[in-house]
């Protein structure tokens, strides 16, 4: 029997479905730990406190997005101050100097050491909750008194015990987990944003 050629349109409309249907499990699932971490991350804004983020390939894409909506502005029409954000995946001379020194574990928790102070908020993006540097820079903070956010998948890897707030996205796809990373940094960023500009 001759095997069925692929169609590339059926392929695009699961790949859609599927991440859809775990979106809808996030909305189900997650509305509790995600306005929570919102909370988190606007107390931290009106206390003077900032916002760092740390993930390696996809989620360090991710981290630099979610930095730039706070700093910029997520919606146009509301009308708000800059709010502190750093992407800790941004500065290639540090990383590549201290991953060619001392390995790539501590490249992130290096900066949290540098730049974070009690009452700040640390964001760890990870979709398997297993890797080494974001731990490592979890530990960091809990060390220097920043409260932690982690938006990882399903399991939570070895990630459970280190976060404040940990998002778990219901599923165990890579793609799908981070399509529904950037949705959930998307609406904790209008939640904040609502909250500091005196919405509610």
């Amino acid at each position: 029997m001759a095997r069925e050629d692929p169609d590339p349109i059926r392929i695009a409309q699961d790949h859609l479905r599927e991440s859809a249907r775990v979106k809808g499990l996030v909305a189900s699932e997650c509305g509790e730990a995600i306005v929570r971490a919102a909370e988190l991350i606007a107390t931290a804004f009106r206390s003077g406190g900032k916002l760092l983020l740390c993930g390696n390939g996809g989620s360090a894409a991710d981290c630099q997005h979610l930095a730039a909506e706070f700093v910029s502005v997520l919606q146009k029409d509301r009308v708000r101050a800059a709010l502190p954000a750093i992407a800790l995946t941004t500065d290639t001379s540090f990383l590549t100097a201290s991953a060619n020194d001392f390995g790539f574990e501590h490249v992130f928790a290096r900066q949290v050491e540098a730049l974070g102070k009690a009452g700040d908020v640390l964001i760890g993006i990870s979709t398997s909750g297993t890797s080494a540097n974001i731990i490592a820079a979890l530990r960091q903070a809990k060390k220097s008194g920043l409260r932690n956010i982690i938006f990882t998948g399903k399991s939570g890897g070895k990630m459970n015990d280190l976060g404040d707030v940990v998002i778990r996205v219901p599923s165990e796809l890579t793609q799908h987990i981070q399509e529904s990373h950037i949705a959930i940094g998307h609406v904790i960023c209008e939640l904040v944003e609502r909250t500091v500009s005196g919405e509610w």
